[in-house]
């Protein structure tokens, strides 16, 4: 079995920001299909003024496989905002496990993949300070 509570953990840490930013959210929503077919469940919608924002939380306390998902769920986000439905999507990383975290923050991705520039990848402290001045 995983431990999946440093999840839980970085939503509680995301939500107040969002509330303090005048935003409504959603946790854990399911938003639809991930290329292949698989279901495609966000950890937040963030809405404020009728547009809804996406949020993917990841977190690396040490080295390991999180890294190895960000492309495919940058792909997915992607995607859902392509559809239509969704203004724009992060990508938040939390902890400082990550050794691709300058690379991914900084944009690397978008030479690689074609809709990567349709979500921005920001750190755990960029995303709350964004989210708490009502910026997303």
């Amino acid at each position: 079995m995983r431990n999946t509570s440093t999840g839980g953990v970085l939503e509680a840490m995301i939500v107040p920001s969002l509330r303090l930013g005048g935003y409504s959210c959603q946790m854990q929503t399911l938003i639809g299909c991930r290329p292949g077919g698989r279901a495609h469940k966000v950890d937040a919608i963030a809405e404020k003024n009728g547009s809804q924002i996406l949020i993917s939380l990841k977190w690396q306390q040490v080295n390991g496989t999180a890294e190895q998902k960000v492309p495919f769920e940058v792909i997915c986000l992607a995607e859902a905002i392509k559809c239509g439905q969704y203004k724009k999507a992060y990508l938040v990383l939390g902890g400082e496990g990550w050794t691709l975290r300058d690379y991914f923050v900084g944009g690397g991705l978008n030479a690689h993949l074609v809709h990567a520039d349709k979500v921005r990848i920001v750190t755990l402290e960029k995303f709350v300070g964004l989210a708490n001045q009502g910026a997303l």
